[in-house]
């Protein structure tokens, strides 16, 4: 990533706003601390440039933040002006505190010119001001105005005076005169919830802009070239949708309100006003419009329904807490959990609190709250995992004998929803990163092949749907759009089911959104109403016939395009809002763009009682209930956080001497192939790299990296993934969840600060001052020892297996070249102990077994941890390949198999006799 010089200015801090921000009052603030500080000893005169040309650089930015505003920026410059140091230090301390703290939110204080010491201090703040705080949530509005810059104080001042004391919700305006400074504003102002847009603003910056033009040009949907004067104010409104879909945005004009309201182009507009009417209109909506976004309705009621009265006579003991607070022994449970946990226990649906089976009230609301975030038609809340969540679409969208071609590397959930719903898997490979012992993703070329080969035996009507996993566990994006549109482009009624259970952050940052299943989904629907969309697939008719054939082996390497009067948009996005978001654990939704949804909606629903709890637990409802609302209102800011902690991690390991000489973190040169990668991007950190780079590769390329999923690689250090994830866990309290043979995953999310960065970054260099030491000091034995050992970890390592077949048994035409297989009917043949076999892994018997047959067939899901997906699934024959592999295998756990015993395997004679009858 391009790192700023001191007296570089540009406005290009599309992903890293928030930190460059503080980064620059950081500066600012040593530089007049050390100018006070001089002054007190003697003249300072002459000596506040460091401050000038620090302040030169701040204040490009604070043009587009109400805090500190215009009038104490004014007053910051009459003290340099008068070279008061002291005066200048006590004021600039006084607003980067502010800003640090967040206390300008709250606190009067802050705004004010005066001196008061107590200003200085966070931390001093009235209890009357902190609990009206908590009553009066900040936010900023963007108010976009031609009006002269003159008049736009008074008009800030004007805003100002409309607030009420009955108002729920307080907010500063940010005053901003044309279309480029609003964009810049609505991207690096993470506070901003609302957008005025008045009539006839000019287009051109008066900042220094390069990047931003550039993400204009390169996103020709944002580009202002061809409109025209009159309809900048809605080109705006729709560039500011695209980039912030949260954001409500109001319309003022002097034109017939009526005939704009009616546009379809101002669709993404909350209201229009006629710009002369009452100005506390405005005001009002654009309160009613925050606070939309802020109620929560279940959680509302459950916080209401926990103070209420009430005696139970249900079956669960907890609710209420009287059991555990009246007790002598388990009081203490009470205790560390709170009594309004129990208070809002209940087994009832009545009283406002809904049902999670047939949501008809505040349940019903909340998950149409979450489709309108989320981009979709329909989310349904999950309180038992993603694991269920996937089970349910495939409950609902696929039957016996429907073919689901999907990854093989996908999560279990994926394979066991196929034993249940009876779909035969039609598994496709990912690429692999064998050095590294784990998978990539799927190439689109791969998955085009296999519909085409089902096109070419006739099968191609029993696909029901494509499984992919987006982003994977390691961190690779699927560019979404592209593989929906090529496959629609073969079959056109095609279902996608997009795991997305790492990523449901993504939505909340514009460069990653078109990359999730709602997002490329919603791009489809836009794409298919637009005429040329037609014209591009009549030249392609021209070109290769209306019915593609599949036996034209042109169509693996070309761009596909679907015949927009036949393609049906039909996306299932799995979430688990737990993984990113502030939810209780195993909160997760199903997220739904389908629009044969009708068709489905009885399955839905059956699959939903089939396997949702009757009892679902309220306050993980309660919690995805608040994730929704936290994403909503400072979703943006935070997921841009989580990004510049990524870069922060990837940064100071990179560049530290010694921790880079053993440690390193994988960019994408090495996380993804060159013939993925199109545009070149090689990683962040690469010399002459910046965003609008990234956002280059996040527009072309077919695989990306999610950028706050970092895979550090330990193996050079001589630890393998296990050993290090337990030293960081046991010596230094830092938790991961996955791990390879020579890798660790750490992963940035909207938990984290730059405090936990600098806690790895001292923790990494302990462990490399560690080994460090211990290899001078043991010398070239201890040497030669520890190279030995990398090489074992980084060169020494087991070829990656793919699927081999299913054996000829579970499947129906056993000559077909597609490989789909009856799994569901291994998985249940496995039921009878008397029809299994187990084999020791390794035994003379496996090795005889391997060589002269009869074929190893496996009884049940074999799922090592790490990689984490099942290496051996039912019905599967379990080839050399993979015996090697479970040989060369170093980790603790793996599901399906038991050491003791050996692997499970269904007797050959027990396939003749079942085979596909079951």
């Amino acid at each position: 990533m391009k790192t700023e010089s001191a007296g570089d200015q540009h406005l290009d801090h599309l992903f890293s706003s928030s930190a460059a921000r503080m980064d620059r009052w950081r500066d600012l603030n040593a530089a007049a601390q050390a100018w006070a500080a001089g002054g007190r000893g003697g003249d300072s005169r002459g000596s506040g440039a460091p401050v000038r040309e620090a302040l030169a650089i701040v204040r490009p930015m604070e043009s587009y933040f109400a805090y500190p505003g215009g009038r104490l920026l004014r007053l910051l410059d009459e003290r340099i002006a008068d070279d008061d140091a002291r005066g200048a230090g006590r004021l600039i301390l006084r607003i980067s505190n502010a800003l640090l703290s967040g206390s300008y939110r709250y606190e009067e204080g802050a705004w004010e010119d005066g001196e008061d010491d107590a200003a200085d201090v966070p931390d001093r703040i009235p209890p009357g001001l902190r609990a009206e705080a908590a009553r009066r949530p900040y936010f900023e509005t963007l108010f976009v105005t031609p009006a002269p810059a003159a008049r736009t104080a008074a008009m800030a001042g004007e805003i100002r005076e409309l607030r009420r004391r009955d108002d729920n919700m307080i907010y500063e305006p940010v005053m901003v005169g044309n279309f480029e400074d609003a964009l810049l504003a609505a991207v690096l102002n993470g506070k901003l919830e609302a957008v005025v847009i008045y009539d006839g603003i000019p287009v051109p910056s008066d900042q220094d802009v390069p990047l931003l033009r550039e993400f204009l040009n390169v996103y020709q949907d944002l580009d202002t070239r061809n409109t025209a004067p009159r309809d900048v104010g809605l080109k705006l409104a729709q560039v500011i949708k695209g980039i912030r879909p949260e954001l409500d945005i109001y319309l003022l004009t002097d034109r017939r309100v009526e005939e704009l309201a009616g546009n379809p182009d101002a669709a993404m507009v909350r209201r229009v006003f006629y710009e002369v009417e009452e100005p506390m209109e405005v005001h009002l909506n654009v309160l009613e419009g925050v606070a939309d976004r802020y109620a929560t309705p279940y959680f509302d009621n459950l916080k209401r329904y926990a103070t209420r009265p009430i005696s139970t006579f249900h079956a669960l003991p907890i609710a209420r807490g009287k059991s555990i607070i009246k007790s002598n022994w388990i009081r203490d449970f009470g205790e560390f959990y709170g009594l309004n946990l129990f208070l809002a226990e209940t087994s009832a649906t009545t009283g406002g609190l809904d049902s999670m089976l047939e949501p008809t009230g505040n349940i019903k609301v909340a998950q149409e709250k979450f489709a309108r975030a989320v981009g979709a038609d329909h989310v349904f809340f999950v309180t038992n995992g993603t694991s269920t969540s996937n089970k349910m679409v495939y409950q609902a969208v696929t039957k016996p004998g429907d073919i689901v071609i999907v990854d093989r590397n996908c999560h279990k959930s994926h394979h066991y929803g196929m034993v249940l719903s009876g779909a035969q898997p039609l598994y496709v490979e990912a690429f692999p990163m064998t050095e590294y012992s784990m998978y990539g993703a799927v190439p689109l070329r791969t998955i085009k092949k296999a519909l085409l080969d089902l096109k070419a035996e006739g099968r191609l009507d029993r696909v029901a749907m494509i499984t992919l996993t987006n982003c994977t566990f390691d961190g690779h994006i699927y560019n979404t759009r592209r593989v929906m549109e090529e496959c629609l482009a073969i079959k056109p009624d095609l279902i996608f089911l997009w795991d997305e259970a790492w990523f449901g952050f993504a939505r909340w940052s514009p460069f990653l959104r078109p990359r999730t299943a709602m997002g490329a989904a919603q791009a489809l629907q836009r794409w298919r109403d637009d005429p040329a969309a037609l014209q591009a697939w009549e030249a392609q008719a021209q070109e290769f016939g209306e019915d593609l054939r599949p036996d034209d082996d042109r169509l693996l390497d070309r761009r596909l395009v679907p015949d927009p009067r036949a393609m049906r948009i039909r996306v299932y996005e799995t979430d688990s809002v737990h993984k990113s978001m502030s939810s209780l654990r195993q909160g997760s939704i199903v997220a739904v763009r389908d629009e044969d949804y009708d068709h489905h909606v009885s399955a839905f629903r059956e699959a939903v009682f089939i396997h949702a709890s009757t009892s679902p637990n309220a306050q993980i409802i309660g919690s995805l209930d608040i994730a929704r609302r936290q994403m909503e209102l400072e979703g943006y800011e935070l997921v841009m956080r989580a990004i510049e902690v990524a870069l922060a991690i990837r940064r100071e390991i990179a560049r530290h001497p010694l921790i880079s000489k053993y440690f390193s973190v994988l960019g994408a040169d090495k996380m993804v192939p060159e013939e993925f990668r199109p545009s070149g991007f090689v990683d962040y950190l690469e010399p002459g790299a910046n965003w609008m780079t990234a956002a280059r590769a996040l527009l072309e390329d077919e695989f990306c990296l999610d950028p706050t999923r970092l895979t550090l690689v330990c193996g050079t250090a001589g630890y393998d993934g296990t050993a290090f994830k337990n030293l960081l866990a046991s010596k230094y309290n830092i938790q991961l969840n996955k791990t390879s043979r020579n890798s660790v995953l750490l992963q940035s999310n909207i938990n984290n600060t730059r405090s936990d960065v600098a806690l790895l970054i001292k923790v990494l260099l302990e462990i490399a001052e560690d080994i460090d030491g211990r290899l001078k000091a043991e010398g070239e034995a201890g040497q030669a020892a520890f190279a030995g050992k990398v090489r074992n970890l980084m060169e020494d390592v087991p070829n990656l297996p793919n699927f081999s077949r299913f054996h000829d048994g579970y499947r129906e035409d056993p000559g077909s070249v597609t490989l789909e297989g009856n799994m569901r009917a291994a998985f249940f043949a496995a039921y009878d102990e008397a029809e299994c076999e187990y084999l020791p892994l390794r035994s003379p018997s496996m090795d005889e077994r391997l060589a002269n047959g009869p074929a190893l067939v496996s009884a049940n899901f074999v799922i090592p941890y790490p990689p984490g997906f099942p290496i051996m699934v039912p019905g599967q024959i379990i080839d050399a390949d993979t015996i090697e592999f479970m040989r060369k295998l170093d980790v603790k756990e793996i599901h399906g198999y038991n050491a003791a015993r050996g692997l499970k395997l269904i007797k050959p004679d027990a396939i003749e006799e079942g085979g596909l009858a079951m």
